[in-house]
């Protein structure tokens, strides 16, 4: 494979859309709360759900403080309960206490995302362990693609559908065949504008549910990668202790240059999702109130994934009251405190960027001498610039620990190498590296103050690009 088939390879509108949310909330609710449990088994009686406290707006305003713009709700987990008043089962809220049977979850959610901001995406469970037709084939398919037109025609705009792996039957147990191509042709029909997950062509689980993203994550992989058996296979298959944060390190490389010189078949834009929770658990337990992530480890995920050309999904889970727990609630305010210092203490904008090559007008942060109103793309290299620098330079010294980079990905994923140096009274000092640059590189270093920042591109598959450089200040943890 040539570098420029490589950089041939372009996201669809949708997933441009969808990489510039950057970070969103995983909202993991039901019967699972009212149980204590991870797993339901199907056989929970929906009188056991009726969280008297349940407040919508809360979520919703929690999620925001945090810094994150959309938010995705677990609708029908794998015990089959599902949040809103399915016409297609009786195992709903409709034979909840809630709300007298009249309540709706899903509606009450999608609303309050509305209201604060917030894009709003569904979890449906392909496992279903109440439904009597679950392993029947064409029948349980018709029932769950009735029951996803439910949820995306009945609740407004939804930005990501997210198609979970995790099936626990075993051996013995009921399987069904997904007819996957039948799921992606009504999310196409009915929510044109949304992403499919996971098991989905748009958007790529990394691998794990810890949190960890590659050193250097590709956009650009073999199509082979969106096979949603595949994806399934190497998802949770049990009830275990212990698998949100587990990590297998078995796949660090999926679309090096290296990894893909070999290879010559179909090739797709097909970005990375992290996703993990704030607790070990996916659901609220009160029995790990005292293991929720720190704010100092919840900025460090957010620049692993967020800064490693991925998305960042992070679950919060409400109580069986419907509340969220008040550490949840503080851990977010604080994380998005800091995600708010952090774009503020930006002062890229402010200085004067030069190039050693460029194709047209351009702008960069604050751009060259071109004014803005002539400026009609990112910045990109002359196709015979060996080695393009771009350099930052202002009037008085700055101080910084951290760069952030953007390529523009209307043109692709292009660069695979990059310096960073400081202008000091000896000469150029280096002072950050590294490999993958996508939709943001975060580059975390030591403090520094300088007049001048340098950007050198030192490898790429085809003239690189960059719509952005942040020189920033990261602060301390909270």
């Amino acid at each position: 494979m040539t570098p420029a088939q490589l950089a041939a390879v372009r996201p669809s509108p949708r997933q441009l859309a969808w990489q510039q949310l950057e970070f969103y909330g995983f909202v993991h609710f039901g019967m699972n709360t009212m149980t204590d449990r991870e797993w339901g088994d199907g056989n929970e009686d929906p009188a056991w759900f009726n969280p008297a406290q349940l407040d919508c707006d809360a979520w919703a305003q929690a999620l925001k403080a945090a810094g994150m713009r959309g938010a995705i709700l677990t609708c029908k987990h794998h015990d089959g309960f599902c949040l809103w008043p399915s016409a297609l089962t009786n195992h709903t809220v409709a034979s909840s206490p809630w709300q007298g049977g009249c309540g709706d979850v899903v509606k009450d959610f999608a609303a309050a995302c509305q209201r604060h901001g917030l894009k709003f995406g569904v979890y449906l469970s392909p496992w279903d362990r109440h439904e009597p037709s679950y392993g029947s084939g064409a029948a349980y398919d018709d029932f769950y693609v009735g029951q996803l037109t439910e949820l995306l025609t009945h609740y407004g705009p939804v930005f990501e559908v997210w198609f979970d792996g995790a099936n626990g039957e075993g051996p013995n147990g009921r399987r069904q065949s997904y007819d996957w191509a039948r799921y992606y042709s009504v999310i196409r029909r009915l929510q044109p504008a949304a992403t499919i997950a996971v098991c989905g062509p748009d958007v790529r689980w990394i691998g794990n549910e810890a949190g960890v993203a590659r050193e250097a994550e590709w956009s650009v992989v073999p199509a082979e990668l969106q096979d949603a058996e595949k994806t399934a296979a190497a998802s949770q298959q049990a009830d275990t202790p212990g698998f949100s944060r587990r990590f297998n390190s078995s796949l660090p490389d999926l679309g090096s240059r290296a990894v893909l010189a070999g290879y010559d078949g179909p090739l797709a834009w097909y970005p990375a999702e992290v996703d993990t929770s704030i607790r070990p658990g996916w659901f609220h337990h009160a029995a790990e109130n005292a293991q929720v992530r720190t704010p100092g480890e919840l900025f460090r995920l957010y620049a692993a994934s967020v800064g490693g050309n991925a998305s960042f999904l992070l679950n919060v889970p409400p109580q069986a009251d419907g509340q969220l727990c008040p550490v949840d609630v503080a851990n977010l305010a604080a994380l998005g405190r800091r995600l708010t210092a952090l774009r503020r203490s930006d002062c890229g904008g402010q200085a004067t960027v030069t190039a050693s090559s460029a194709v047209g007008p351009w702008r960069v942060t604050a751009g060259p001498t071109t004014p803005a109103a002539a400026c009609t793309a990112a910045w990109q290299a002359a196709a015979g610039d060996a080695r393009p620098v771009l350099t930052l330079t202002w009037p008085q010294p700055v101080a910084f620990d951290t760069v952030a980079l953007q390529e523009d990905l209307a043109l692709g994923q292009r660069i695979e190498g990059f310096t960073i140096a400081v202008q000091t009274p000896g000469g150029w000092r280096p002072w950050g590296a590294g490999q993958t640059v996508g939709a943001k590189r975060l580059v975390l270093g030591q403090p520094c103050t300088t007049q001048a920042v340098r950007v050198t591109l030192t490898q790429f598959r085809a003239a690189p690009t960059l719509s952005d450089i942040g020189i920033m200040t990261r602060g301390a943890d909270e």
